[in-house]
């Protein structure tokens, strides 16, 4: 696997062009709403406001690394607090940049395995299961969702279009779930994406190993990461602790959304934000654009508007809520990954020289 900075030379063009289309669509929902419109919103932002849900969303990390934490010491053995949560932001910097959010665990396991020598399958294990704790608040609000969303009056099609979203969500993280638990399914799948795809990687990397070889790792792999995924759910203590850390993230996420709305002087109705917010969520993990930037502007406003909020305040406060939730924490893990990347290179100059 390559280094995090590693990663992101080898893609930038297309982190480039995914920005570049994300900010496109972003200044064309601003124009067709009236950009003035959101500026004068805007305007009228509460700046102390503000403060306290950056201090909630900073809350809402801190607690998602004690989960992760605790997920560790059940599996292997956890490093150090604050270990963790640079790692925690090096994740947000991988999935911010990557669509669907999907290169956050694999850098933490990385990240694991290279400074705190904690096996690779150890620590995607942990960073899987950690993403699974936050399927059951999921999964509660979705299902209320499925319901509601045909009494927005958003029309037919949206409102079936969200409701399959919603079910492709609970679907994933199912399977996940079920593989992680199924030993026997687990290996199966792997082999056969391995066996199609093995002869396409032979030709990207200059060391040659046979398809046995490579099947044997991958079993080896899936026999610590099932045991520990298991080890994980099938621990009471943890399970609980795990679930009750969840809900608590959930319940201060919406109320700093919440907030961030009442920072420009607009209160939406609770339960409707809600769930917007919920499905807004599942827009940003699905593979489109890094963060979904742009496509869950756009999903927001449509279903916001049926419920009464106007869309340049809709637009207004998700600007805001991205300075809070993306903006931020992109910055302080591109740091953090920046760290990484200079300790990873003295770590390999220093055996260089040592050899």
């Amino acid at each position: 696997m390559q280094s995090t900075t590693g990663y992101i030379k080898s893609h930038k063009w297309q982190i480039i062009v995914s920005f570049a289309i994300s900010l496109f669509l972003i200044f064309l929902v601003s124009i067709i709403i009236g950009l003035q419109d959101i500026l004068d919103v805007l305007s009228r932002t509460n700046l102390y406001l503000m403060a306290f849900t950056m201090f909630l969303g900073f809350t809402i990390i801190f607690g998602w690394t004690l989960r992760w934490k605790l997920i560790l010491e059940v599996l292997h053995s956890a490093p150090e607090y604050k270990q963790l949560i640079l790692m925690m932001f090096t994740s947000l910097f991988g999935n911010n940049i990557t669509p669907g959010a999907a290169g956050g665990e694999p850098l933490r396991a990385y990240l694991l395995e290279k400074f705190e020598k904690v096996p690779f399958e150890i620590g995607f294990a942990s960073a899987s299961a950690d993403r699974v704790f936050e399927f059951f608040p999921f999964v509660l609000v979705s299902t209320l969702a499925s319901y509601l969303i045909f009494t927005l009056k958003i029309g037919f099609w949206t409102s079936l279009l969200v409701s399959l979203m919603i079910i492709i969500a609970m679907i994933f993280f199912g399977l996940i779930i079920y593989v992680g638990l199924k030993k026997e399914v687990a290996t199966r799948v792997i082999i056969s994406i391995a066996r199609r795809i093995y002869p396409f990687m032979i030709k990207l990397t200059s060391r040659k190993s046979s398809f046995g070889h490579v099947s044997e790792k991958l079993i080896e792999y899936i026999e610590t990461f099932t045991t520990g995924f298991q080890g994980v759910l099938k621990d009471h203590r943890m399970f609980i602790l795990g679930i009750l850390i969840s809900f608590g993230m959930w319940g201060l996420d919406n109320l700093r959304f919440y907030l961030t709305f009442g920072a420009i002087g607009y209160y939406p109705p609770v339960i409707p934000m809600i769930i917007i917010y919920t499905i807004s969520i599942l827009v940003s993990i699905l593979p489109t654009l890094p963060g979904a930037l742009g496509i869950r502007e756009g999903t927001m406003v449509a279903l916001f508007i049926p419920v009464g909020v106007p869309a340049d305040v809709v637009l207004a406060v998700s600007l805001l809520d991205r300075l809070v939730t993306y903006i931020i924490p992109t910055f302080v893990g591109a740091v953090t990954t920046f760290y990484y990347g200079k300790k990873y290179r003295n770590k390999r100059s220093s055996v260089e020289v040592a050899n």
